[in-house]
């Protein structure tokens, strides 16, 4: 064989060798590559932006400082999913977790009628199924709802103190807020009366432990009585109330000691709430019932400042200007008296039957008067209940013979009619049907109308005095949607929603944050709103839009578990797209880390006077027009 041959020859098989050692080094590096960006891409989704990723052959390498043993394990099964667990290599170390601040341990619990929701950072060394069942045994049967997070710290110095205080706080509060730190338990709650709120306090003071520190404010809301009333009958001498209002205890005091002394015998219910007309509303209550206990019948009623005393008939007339002088006289100065003394019965004229039903400003109903049957007193009184409250509705009609045949109409046309209020009353009579009040409906007056009208006839005789109050009106009173974002906005600036470093968990203190965002938005009724996320520009792009999202959705569903209606709500993430700041500083940094809450903007309507036709045929002629301006600008080219 010739040398060149040879050559040749061994020429063409080293040539081969470099090629395969080439081709093996490039598939190796792929697979490096491949293995390093799959796990870097899974470890960022993580939120585990800490872990440093190496690759060698089939090997991956994790390194980096841990937060705690459990991020390490979680960092090595994270890439366990991306690669064969065999091939990771540990090098990741673990901060020491006794030289780190730890986190600000609290706890949010919020109790009501539906149950008790827990929202907050505690130790992962705590007992957490125990303190579970502890409020399981306290909820009744109620529903806990355990929003927790857990993190591995040690358990600070008075924190079991506190817990243990406030479950057993929470065993005597139907309804309340309790807010819990290591050393300190804030307690919100409220009481039907101020004299249960002062037991309340002594109960809740007694019971603290020694050296945790507690706040109690429990509060004893009053309604707002509008107008301020009291009307107090005596009938066949029996002493009633049909509506009782005071603004004080010593003034609720001073009108029941009244009716007690002109006769009044059981119990007695006198609100206590807002909007009194004068301070001296009580003397005035206890002088003018006890000038009718003096009459020894009739009634008594006031509306604000304006009083109506109706004697009972047959009352001496010598008698009626007496007395009615000296109430007169003995009434403070801002209140008018209008009294009446009905005419003697004549012998022999007919008495006139009467149906009254009164509904209170507090939804409570008062029926009284005459019904024909007891059937039909079982009818109202099932027509009552279903059309208010069952447990609101107090019937005192009486059953007598010989009403005329429509009054089983007109009682129930009158009930009807009353639906319409929010507070006031209906009188019916055989020949006239009266209602009045207040009303929450700007066309309450004319539905009664109609309604009268259709029930009982175009000629049949009524009277419709009902005042409409923006104040009753559950639709005018909402908040503007401009307005809901703009009080939500203004609570973001006392108090910035934040999550804990590097994750879509909000931190302790958003708790309280979220709760006065629901607030407002139970409001606010059904309003389009999304809510986004933004970021600071630090990591990578993508990571930061997955961490936005991620976090808009932790808002959405935070409103969801206070039972805010959310369908029309939508959650996105901007991630670093959006900065309200610069980003070359921690507050600006700080700035572009945020949550805002806007409102979606509704589509403008199509424009009726352009119909599709116009449309398409204004459509074909720009193509058309845009086909020749192509067409000749491509000839000029060439």
């Amino acid at each position: 064989m010739r040398l060149s041959s040879i050559f040749a020859i061994a020429g063409t098989f080293f040539l081969a060798a470099i090629l395969c050692l080439v081709a093996a080094g490039f598939s190796v590096r792929v697979i490096e590559d491949n293995a390093r960006h799959s796990v870097r891409s899974e470890l960022d989704k993580e939120g585990m932006t800490w872990t440093e990723v190496d690759a060698d052959g089939l090997q991956v390498f994790l390194a980096g400082v841990a937060p705690s043993e459990a991020k390490r394990f979680a960092a090595l099964t994270v890439a366990g999913r991306i690669v064969d667990a065999a091939r990771v290599i540990d090098q990741m170390l673990v901060e020491d977790s006794a030289e780190i601040a730890p986190p600000r341990f609290s706890v949010e619990i919020l109790r009501n009628d539906h149950g008790i929701s827990l929202i907050g950072l505690i130790p992962a060394e705590m007992d957490r199924e125990g303190f579970l069942e502890e409020l399981q045994d306290v909820a009744d049967g109620a529903e806990v709802t355990d929003l927790l997070e857990a993190a591995d710290y040690p358990v600070a110095s008075g924190w079991n103190a506190a817990v243990s205080y406030a479950v057993r706080a929470l065993d005597q509060l139907p309804r309340a807020k309790i807010s819990v730190d290591a050393g300190r338990v804030a307690i919100i709650t409220m009481a039907d009366s101020p004299e249960e709120k002062i037991a309340l306090e002594q109960s809740l003071q007694r019971r603290v432990p020694s050296g945790l520190r507690v706040s109690v404010n429990v509060s004893a809301p009053r309604p707002v009585i509008t107008p301020f009333t009291l009307r107090f009958l005596i009938e066949d001498g029996v002493a009633r109330f049909d509506a009782c209002s005071a603004d004080t205890p010593e003034a609720q005091r001073l009108i029941i000691e009244a009716a007690r002394e002109a006769g009044l015998e059981g119990e007695a219910d006198c609100t206590i709430g807002l909007g009194v007309p004068t301070p001296e509303w009580g003397k005035a209550g206890a002088i003018a019932i006890k000038a009718l206990g003096e009459l020894g019948g009739g009634s008594i009623t006031f509306a604000d400042a304006d009083i109506a005393l109706i004697a009972a008939q047959g009352t001496p007339e010598g008698k009626f200007d007496d007395i009615v002088g000296g109430l007169n006289s003995d009434l403070p100065d801002v209140f008018a008296l209008h009294a009446v003394l009905p005419p003697p019965e004549t012998e022999g004229a007919p008495v006139i039957p009467e149906f009254v039903a009164t509904l209170s400003p507090e939804g409570l109903v008062q029926l009284r008067g005459k019904l024909g049957s007891q059937r039909l007193r079982d009818t109202v009184d099932s027509f009552a209940k279903a059309r208010f409250r069952s447990d609101a509705v107090y019937n005192r009609a009486r059953v007598v013979e010989g009403l005329p045949a429509e009054w089983p109409l007109r009682v129930l046309t009158g009930l009807e009619a009353l639906g319409f209020l929010a507070q006031g009353a209906v009188v019916v009579t055989p020949t006239d049907l009266t209602v009045t009040g207040q009303t929450g409906r700007k066309e309450a007056g004319a539905q009664i109308a109609g309604l009268l009208a259709d029930k009982l006839g175009d000629a049949a005789q009524f009277n419709i005095d009902v005042d409409y109050k923006e104040a009753l009106d559950p639709v005018a009173g909402l908040p503007t949607p401009e307005e809901c974002v703009a009080q939500i906005a203004a609570i973001q600036d006392e108090n910035k929603i934040n999550f804990e470093p590097g994750s879509a968990n909000i931190d302790g203190n958003g708790a309280a944050i979220m709760n006065d965002i629901a607030d407002i938005l139970d409001k606010c009724g059904e309003i389009q709103i999304e809510i986004g996320g933004h970021t600071d520009s630090q990591g990578r792009e993508e990571m930061n839009e997955e961490l936005s999202q991620s976090r808009a959705n932790a808002v959405l569903d935070a409103l969801r578990a206070r039972r805010v209606l959310t369908s029309s709500f939508t959650a996105r993430g901007y991630g670093e797209s959006q900065p309200i700041a610069g980003n070359d500083s921690e507050e600006g940094r700080e700035a572009n880390r945020r949550i805002e809450f806007k409102l979606i903007e509704a589509e403008p309507a199509p424009d009726p006077e352009n119909s599709g036709l116009e449309s398409l045929e204004e459509e074909g002629q720009e193509e058309t027009e845009t086909g020749e301006a192509a067409e000749g600008s491509g000839d000029e080219q060439n």
